[in-house]
């Protein structure tokens, strides 16, 4: 079979973006993809509260928040195959369903969420770093990590603009040191169980742990909400896709192995650490909120322990990197079509690299951090867990996009099933895991912070949603052209132009 849909002329600038075309491969856009996520940082910090929640099913939780993050990623696939456009969900979701949602839920909501996440990376990869070099007295100096924290996200937005890449070698590096120290977490684990070694807490393996039916449904559900939060983030390589070779397939099918590398990564690390310390260890005070860093040197001893911590630091200044590389690029797209000042979409010969999106991004991430920091010193991490809020509206807005665009070649079995009913089961899983998520946020006692008796966290994930509607509104008459359709104008996929998705693609 041949590509799917081909994006009409009418959205395609003249002479393309700036961007240096076939710069980078499958492997590498994988690597961006992995980075994103920052599997070992968000592995440590989620996985004891999972375990929490599900108790020795949390391997079942994991499986079953891989569905509905698989089926968006075949949306992703064909809508990248369709229209290969660094905007992404940008682009995809305003042809789909117009100016004002592309707006808000390709522009607006992505990046609040991103932003925010830049925050507690650039935070998190501080802290993690200094206490591997054995500077934990500097780590608990707020002042200091901040300080630091400012420092990163400069020297993000220096390898950012160097070039594709140097940008993505870089991530493949960081990404194969946490790749090395989840793999070593678990073999450690494995050496410790055979030698008798392993605390009195642990678990022998069992198949009932990847049964999600003998699993309680209230904690699953919770468990499944969380486990959904760390998949989130592959969707930053489509941000280079046009930098990618091959690029109407490539980026879709990174997008798939990236899904499933981290599925696999996640499961064999929760089984690893419930067989070694059982769920009493795990839910633990001193362990719940940082699995690896706890479990690892005892598993595995100080020395790897420290490459253990390193690596979750590593992983979170990799997460940021990515988001230096993506973000710009993305602005670099909404900016083409007028959907942003077209001043932000000035790119640099040279390196092609968009410089001056890059250096906004620095400085509004920088403020981002600081604001939120001086507001409180835990808001940053209540704003974080709001973000899974974002994620599933976005991500449902996407699968929804999928279908509407993709309407006319329904007729076809494998086109209605590949781009019909499975991003249809994405979008209701997602909006599923909107209404538990809001639920569950909203009531006072969830993470002991509260406003006007609802949780403080509900606050500010619906806040920054109805915060976005307004800007929306009160932007149309800066942006004319954009929200009059003249630049991405609403429309299906052309049935003349349309081949039946191959499955294999």
């Amino acid at each position: 079979m041949t590509e799917s849909v081909h994006l009409s002329t009418a959205t395609a600038p003249p002479g393309g973006k700036g961007l240096k075309r076939n710069a980078i491969g499958m492997m590498r856009i994988v690597a961006v993809g992995l980075a994103a996520v920052a599997p070992a940082y968000s592995l440590a910090v989620t996985l004891g509260f999972v375990v929490d929640s599900v108790g020795v099913h949390a391997p079942a939780a994991f499986l079953l928040g891989f569905i509905p993050i698989l089926f968006t990623a075949f949306a992703f696939r064909d809508l990248n195959r369709a229209m290969p456009d660094c905007g992404g969900v940008f682009v995809w979701i305003s042809r789909a369903l117009g100016p004002g949602a592309g707006w808000f839920f390709g522009g607006w909501v992505p990046q609040v969420a991103t932003f925010i996440a830049t925050a507690a990376l650039a935070q998190v990869a501080t802290i993690y770093l200094l206490s591997a070099a054995g500077l934990e007295t500097i780590a608990s100096n707020p002042a200091m990590t901040i300080s630091i924290a400012i420092v990163l996200i400069a020297v993000s937005a220096a390898v950012a603009v160097r070039g594709i890449e140097v940008a993505s070698w870089v991530q493949y590096a960081l990404i194969a040191l946490q790749i090395v120290a989840i793999g070593g977490f678990c073999l450690g684990v494995m050496i410790a169980i055979t030698s008798g070694t392993a605390p009195a807490s642990a678990e022998p393996v069992r198949l009932d742990w990847f049964n999600p039916l003998s699993a309680d449904p209230a904690g699953l559900v919770a468990g499944v909400v969380l486990a959904l939060f760390i998949y989130w983030g592959w969707d930053a390589l489509i941000a280079v896709n046009e930098e990618t070779t091959h690029r109407s397939r490539t980026p879709g099918r990174a997008a798939i192995v990236s899904t499933v590398i981290l599925l696999v990564l996640y499961v064999f690390a929760s089984v690893a650490a419930l067989a070694y310390g059982g769920v009493d260890l795990i839910t633990s005070d001193d362990v719940v909120e940082d699995v690896l860093s706890v479990i690892g040197p005892m598993a595995t001893g100080d020395l790897f322990g420290r490459v253990i911590t390193l690596a979750v630091g590593l992983s979170a200044l990799s997460a940021l990197f990515t988001v230096a590389m993506s973000t710009p690029r993305f602005w670099l797209s909404m900016a083409t079509y007028r959907a942003l000042p077209g001043a932000i979409a000035a790119v640099e010969p040279k390196r092609s690299t968009p410089r001056t999106a890059t250096i906004w991004w620095a400085g509004l991430s920088i403020a981002t951090l600081v604001v939120l920091t001086l507001i409180s010193p835990d808001f940053v991490g209540l704003a974080v867990l709001s973000i899974g809020l974002m994620v599933a509206v976005y991500y449902a807005a996407t699968a929804i996009a999928a279908i509407v665009y993709f309407r006319p070649a329904m007729r076809n079995p494998g086109t209605f099933v590949l781009a019909g009913v499975l991003p249809g089961l994405g979008a209701i899983l997602m909006l599923f895991v909107f209404v538990v998520s809001a639920v569950e946020m909203a009531r006072p006692e969830y993470v002991g912070a509260s406003w006007l008796g609802v949780g403080t966290v509900f606050w500010i994930g619906v806040g920054a949603l109805a915060l976005g509607a307004v800007i929306t509104v009160a932007v149309r008459r800066f942006l004319p052209d954009f929200f009059g359709r003249r630049t991405i104008p609403t429309g299906n996929a052309d049935s003349t132009d349309f081949h039946v998705l191959d499955p294999a693609e």
